[in-house]
């Protein structure tokens, strides 16, 4: 009988430590985005989060910890094992793998848009912020190329090349104009899918590889 209720306390302990992990979480976004990296500090999220600060220091470390935290939470919406399933689903398919792509950045940027420009705008400051936004730039242009590096020259419009159709990729597919459309110009996020899909198409690939 001890053992049980042992058992059962040190499963509800843990449970109570992850939604106060989610709960200081949640409280840093959204001091991060009313008052940005430089405007929030630790006794801000401890207060909105209704806990200790030596609570946040020992859930996330310090603020760097904080922000890290909040762009590892980017995988849940964006689901990067959904997207290599849809790439690899999409087989030869040129226009199918740029949609499987654009719906993964769409799903990413809906979810965490604002997170990548905060990490962009601490990664000034700091440097391990930093170097998880330019990782976080880098991982998807090395899948971008690696699947643009397999279709056969003839694929491409004239004049590209996977290193410029990652670049146009890049240039068009981002959080900055996913927010400009969205919040600035009120697209829906399919309206910003669809326009993403067609405008790399018709950017990227050879008139043959769109039909």
């Amino acid at each position: 009988m001890c053992q049980v209720t042992r058992a059962y306390d040190s499963s509800r302990r843990r449970e109570q430590a992850l939604e106060t992990r989610e709960r200081i979480a949640a409280a840093a976004r959204a001091l991060f985005l009313a008052h940005g990296w430089a405007g929030t500090r630790v006794r801000d999220v401890a207060r909105e989060a209704q806990v200790s600060e030596p609570t946040v220091y020992a859930a996330y470390g310090n603020k760097t910890g904080l922000a890290l935290a909040l762009v590892d939470s980017l995988d849940g919406p964006a689901d990067p094992s959904r997207a290599r399933a849809e790439l690899e689903a999409a087989g030869d398919d040129p226009v199918n793998q740029l949609r499987a792509m654009v719906a993964f950045d769409r799903r990413l940027f809906e979810g965490g848009a604002d997170v990548i420009v905060l990490l962009r705008e601490a990664g000034r400051s700091e440097p391990d912020l930093a170097a998880a936004y330019e990782e976080g730039r880098a991982r998807g242009d090395r899948m971008r190329r690696a699947t643009f590096s397999r279709w056969p020259a003839d694929c491409f419009r004239n004049g590209v090349d996977p290193d410029s159709a990652a670049d146009i990729f890049a240039a068009l597919s981002n959080a900055d104009v996913y927010r400009v459309l969205t919040s600035e110009r009120g697209w829906p996020a399919d309206c910003v899918e669809t326009w993403w899909l067609d405008a790399l198409a018709r950017l990227v690939l050879a008139e043959s590889a769109r039909s």
